[in-house]
């Protein structure tokens, strides 16, 4: 991971922060991150599309390229 998208994921909230890691780090499905977090299916679903939305607007252009 490049640094400039660990200081673009600290940024993020604590809420948003965890469900990036959960669907995308430990590759779980949205029902398992709504579960592991005790919150709602529709509500990860809110909190992943905001999150990649500010990662993607802070992120170098570049930065996804490894994705």
């Amino acid at each position: 991971l490049s640094l400039a998208f660990l200081v673009v994921l600290e940024s993020l909230s604590p809420e948003q922060r965890a469900a990036i890691v959960l669907r995308f780090y430990e590759d779980l499905s949205e029902a398992d991150t709504a579960e592991a977090l005790g919150i709602p299916l529709g509500t990860v679903k809110s909190t992943v599309s905001r999150a990649l939305e500010r990662l993607r607007h802070e992120l170098p252009e570049n930065e996804g390229a490894n994705e």
